[in-house]
């Protein structure tokens, strides 16, 4: 813990001196008052156009242009220093160039392509956000984080040639200490074990130094994009995927980290309504193909020339059971995938959407798509947190449920306890499962990822997971949507300030 609050003081003051700086610079320039100002109004106004020219969406950049507008001096500089990294970033930089290399694996099968060549839904996903389609897959879901944990040890004791682990938060206790022994014993089995963590998710559960401590049994370590005050500081650009990868035959993610409230051994939330799912399949690669890009982009120089040397040849077999398709969302290129995938299911449900999400600090595109579906009749459900882990940011996701209630929208609150899962299911036929919540943080700024089902068994079990849980919920009425007046003005200035929480 004193190592977290020693990091955490280290970043806060090389961001205030940043900060500082530039204030100092301007306090012993104001001498040439009329000089400084047009010196800021047209940097501003340059930064303004930048931000508009830019924008992947309005919702996220209107707030950094309020702040630019009414704080010249401190809204600039802050956007420098948070809002626009990847010009400073070797990181960020790197990893742009790892994502044009990790395409040439990325390849849709034709023979696949043929059969879904009339679906919009799947074609944007292979066409555009770059993802291959694949079929003959099983996949199994796991509607709480204790149920994936044993079906994770399993797959990992029996692991042969390789493991890869990419969370964004790892926690000392039972979940990882059981977790940390298969993967110790592997190292020592002489398998290539890899682990990577994001540094920012676990400042306050490893100390700086792990990662030469999981090097000395065997382990391969990352600290994903380490805090550094001065240069390549992008807190902003955090890696939030969890992926588990045996073998290259087998595959984990959805919801949950690898700490024990996600498996309710800790409940300061009440019961932590979480989930995860495994695949063994075609669609393994895909989760594969994403973790070797961040693994790699990661290093001076990369660890692996050929990719291809960890893609599992399965036999062949014929599962009828669908599309899945595995992809990820990066704050780097031109496509918004994860809030995409979200609007295509909404705007195409017919009958019902039902959702998972922890926080809802949404877009006008995202409001303005449930209300429209809930106005052509299809049954639009949301279920959030009835107990938040975090009071602020929960106030603020309460101001987006009064416009939505308002539009025939219903929304439940969990009343067990906290909920962390993110999920999509419509209609008896599509669903996604990952770790983009409805946030301006997961939608714009991390990198997440999810996967994408249609036509699948594991559908139905998604929409049991929902149906059961809004059974537990309470419906939030119009009247209890509306804020009080003071209540209100609060969730104003919150979402003022919404693209920083």
């Amino acid at each position: 813990m004193k190592d977290a609050i020693k990091r955490a003081i280290f970043v806060a003051i090389g961001v205030s001196l940043q900060i500082l700086l530039g204030m100092f610079i301007n306090i012993y320039l104001m001498e040439h008052i009329f000089v400084v100002n047009i010196f800021y109004i047209f940097i501003s106004f340059l930064l303004i156009l930048s931000l508009i020219k830019d924008s992947k969406n309005y919702s996220y950049t209107l707030p950094w242009i309020i702040i630019v507008l009414l704080f010249p001096i401190f809204g600039t500089l802050m956007y420098i220093v948070l809002g626009n990294n990847i010009a400073k970033s070797k990181t960020l930089k790197s990893i742009v160039e790892h994502e044009k290399t990790s395409k040439k694996y990325l390849i849709q099968d034709e023979q696949i392509a043929e059969k879904f060549e009339n679906n919009g839904r799947l074609k944007y996903i292979s066409n555009f956000a770059g993802f291959p389609v694949t079929t003959d897959n099983e996949v199994k879901y796991y509607p709480l984080g204790e149920l994936a944990f044993e079906a994770m040890k399993e797959s990992l004791r029996e692991a042969k040639k390789f493991i890869f682990f990419e969370y964004f938060i790892v926690c000392p206790g039972k979940m990882w200490g059981e977790i940390f022994d298969i993967l110790k014993q592997k190292a020592h089995e002489g398998l290539d074990v890899r682990v990577m963590y994001d540094d920012m998710g676990c400042i306050s559960t490893l100390k700086s130094d792990y990662p030469k401590r999981l090097a000395s049994y065997g382990i391969k370590c990352i600290s994903f994009n380490r805090l550094n005050p001065i240069s390549g500081l992008i807190m902003n650009h955090r890696d939030h995927r969890k992926i588990l990868i045996i073998d290259g035959k087998v595959a984990f993610s959805g919801g949950i980290n690898i700490a024990d409230e996600y498996i309710n051994l800790v409940n300061h939330y009440g019961l932590w309504k979480d989930n995860a799912f495994k695949i063994e399949g075609n669609a393994v690669w895909n989760f594969t193909v994403m973790f070797l890009t961040m693994w790699n982009s990661s290093l001076p120089k990369d660890e692996d020339v050929d990719y291809t040397k960890f893609k599992y040849s399965f036999p062949n077999r014929k599962i009828q059971n669908g599309f899945t398709v595995p992809y990820g969302e990066t704050p780097l290129d031109k496509e918004v995938t994860g809030e995409d995938i979200y609007l295509n299911i909404i705007n195409q449900a017919t009958k019902y959407v039902y959702i998972f999400t922890p926080y809802l600090i949404i877009d006008t595109d995202m409001i303005n798509s449930l209300i429209l579906a809930a106005k052509r009749g299809v049954d639009v459900r949301l279920v959030i947190p009835g107990i938040p882990d975090k009071k602020i940011v929960y106030t603020l996701s309460e101001s987006y449920v009064t416009p939505l209630v308002k539009g025939g929208v219903k929304v439940y609150k969990y009343t067990p306890g906290f909920v962390h899962s993110k999920v999509f299911v419509a209609d008896d036929q599509v669903a996604t499962v990952g770790t983009i919540n409805l946030d301006y943080r997961s939608l714009y700024l991390h990198f997440e990822c999810g996967c994408y089902f249609e036509n699948c068994d594991v559908v139905a079990t998604i929409k049991e997971d929902l149906v059961n849980s809004i059974e537990q919920s309470h419906q939030v009425t119009k009247e209890e949507a509306e804020p009080s007046l003071i209540k209100a003005i609060w969730q104003a200035i919150l979402r003022l300030i919404a693209p920083l929480m």
